[in-house]
């Protein structure tokens, strides 16, 4: 079963679950993303998307954490099935920043909306609602949002909690075209925060600068596109300066 939790020092939210978990979440989220081109300005949100996936990919391909998870069987129901079998199950863990699954999640909305019109559209047989597919792919989609919120819910506070879920469904169509160079600052500012209570406390302020596109945000988009034309290239591909990762996270 796929599990989300906080890291231990809510650098993040670790994803953990089986070889099946990972590869059924990951391929939910390739359906729903489209091929690159599809969506239009919605290049940069996909982006982001594939980079929380390529760490999916990685993990069920052995290229992260995995931990050993009891599974229900000891001796005597292999007794009683006349088997032998493992008692635990492999489990693959991956860790992704607090910022970086907040736009995800706010990202898929808009991607299941326009992936759910596509659908519609395709459709060779009659639909009561087209804006509602009963669809597998968004279904799983919609879990790993679920699972992400409530993450959130168990760090902070109520009051804050009802501000942050204000904030992440008020307009939430707005990731077409959005300068993602934002959202670099936003994960380094937050990693930055060496006290857990006090990165717990910061979540609000966080969702509400990541959506609400303030002057901060209106700057930065400003500088990447101009950059952008300075150097004939996608928006996608100008970075920000003096603004660097910390070389160790302690998650």
């Amino acid at each position: 079963m796929l599990t989300l939790k906080n890291t231990a020092n809510l650098a993040g939210i670790e994803i953990c679950g089986d070889y099946q978990d990972m590869d059924t979440l990951y391929m939910a989220l390739l359906m729903i993303i489209g091929d690159e081109g599809d969506y239009g300005n919605y290049e940069g949100a996909r982006l982001r998307t594939l980079g929380v996936m390529y760490d999916l990919r990685h993990a069920f391909q052995a290229d992260r954490e995995f931990e050993f998870i009891d599974n229900g069987m000891d001796e005597d129901t292999m007794k009683l099935l006349g088997m032998i079998s493992p008692q635990k199950n492999l489990y693959y863990k991956v860790s992704v920043y607090y910022p970086e699954v907040l736009f995800v999640i706010l990202a898929i909305n808009d991607f299941i909306r326009l992936y759910a019109k596509k659908q519609a559209k395709s459709a060779t047989f009659p639909l009561v609602d087209k804006k509602n597919l009963w669809d597998t792919h968004i279904a799983i989609a919609r879990l790993f949002q679920s699972l992400v919120v409530g993450c959130v819910k168990e760090v902070v506070t109520e009051a804050s909690f009802k501000r942050i879920m204000n904030y992440l469904h008020k307009d939430y169509t707005w990731t077409d075209g959005y300068a993602t160079q934002y959202l670099d600052m936003l994960n380094i500012r937050y990693l930055n925060i060496e006290d857990k209570e006090e990165r717990a406390k910061s979540l609000s302020s966080l969702v509400k600068r990541m959506t609400e596109k303030g002057k901060e945000y209106q700057e930065i988009e400003q500088g990447v596109r101009e950059a952008a034309i300075a150097h004939n290239c996608s928006t996608e591909d100008i970075s920000l300066s003096n603004w660097n990762y910390p070389e160790e996270i302690d998650w």
